[in-house]
């Protein structure tokens, strides 16, 4: 049996939100998964679902400024790579500590979640059993294939630009993202341009704590997902030599839906296979 549920989460600078949980009667381990860029949690579901089938215990991280969270971005409202990693990743993960004590701990995410969770990774070095990346590269625009690669530093340098004097980035206008706070937008289309991570605001070196992951990671890609190419994530990946790599490319064929950046959301099946094989 599955229990359905919410935990109530306060970030210390007072920021709420809820994360959805998928428990199975006798888990064998917890995940925590980080959406991917203007997503909401409650579109993991089918995800943590099939998880949780499988017995591990799903709890599905919320981005400020989506779903439950308590925040819209504004001019008023901002917020970046800092606030998430110093704020609300840290409050979400000591919350399935305290209700699952004394299982492993697996982080993951999709796009932009598979990204903090790596440098969230390096920042909580002994906390993560594994890494589980759906989707998810680095930016950097020279990991990207011809001629795409080209067009990418000047979205980089428009996007921060649009942000600033819109006071938010209007993803669900452009169609990319939701409409996202502009430093957000600022520290993501940094790393496009510079293949460094960064926090503005955040002392912490981010590609030292890269560099400290040990935790195995298991990456899944799409054959026709351009906004996270295999080369993209492969890219990703090298920002950790000390931790062990599987990287697995499906196709249409497997998945039996396009093989895209955001189609295997509804049918994760597939996906879960190779996330769960390869961590057993």
């Amino acid at each position: 049996m599955i229990r359905q549920g919410t935990l109530k989460v306060a970030s210390t600078d007072a920021h709420r939100f809820e994360l959805i949980s998928r428990l199975p009667a006798q888990p064998r381990a917890s995940l925590l998964w980080l959406p991917a860029l203007g997503v909401s949690a409650r579109h993991y579901l089918p995800l943590a679902d099939a998880l949780a089938a499988r017995g591990i215990a799903v709890f599905l991280h919320e981005w400020r400024g989506n779903g439950s969270s308590s925040l819209r971005p504004s001019r008023t409202q901002d917020w970046g790579y800092r606030e998430l990693l110093q704020y609300d990743l840290p409050a979400s993960a000591m919350a399935i500590a305290r209700q699952l004590p004394d299982l492993p701990r697996i982080l993951g995410g999709h796009s932009l979640g598979g990204q903090l969770a790596c440098c969230h990774a390096g920042l909580a070095q002994s906390e993560w059993l594994a890494l589980w990346l759906v989707a998810s590269g680095t930016p950097w625009w020279r990991s990207f294939p011809a001629p795409r690669r080209y067009l990418l530093p000047l979205a980089y340098r428009v996007l921060p630009w649009l942000a600033q004097r819109r006071g938010v980035m209007p993803g669900r206008a452009l169609g990319f993202g939701g409409n996202e706070a502009r430093s957000l937008i600022r520290d993501w289309s940094s790393v496009g341009l510079s293949n460094r991570y960064a926090a503005s605001g955040m002392a912490v070196d981010l590609e030292q704590a890269l560099r400290r992951v040990d935790a195995p990671a298991t990456a899944v890609v799409f054959d026709s997902d351009w906004l996270a190419p295999v080369s993209s994530t492969q890219a990703l990946l090298e920002k950790m030599p000390a931790a062990t790599h599987r990287l697995e490319t499906l196709s249409r064929a497997q998945l039996h839906a396009p093989a895209d950046h955001f189609s295997w959301m509804k049918s994760p099946e597939r996906v879960v296979n190779v996330l769960y094989d390869g961590n057993d």
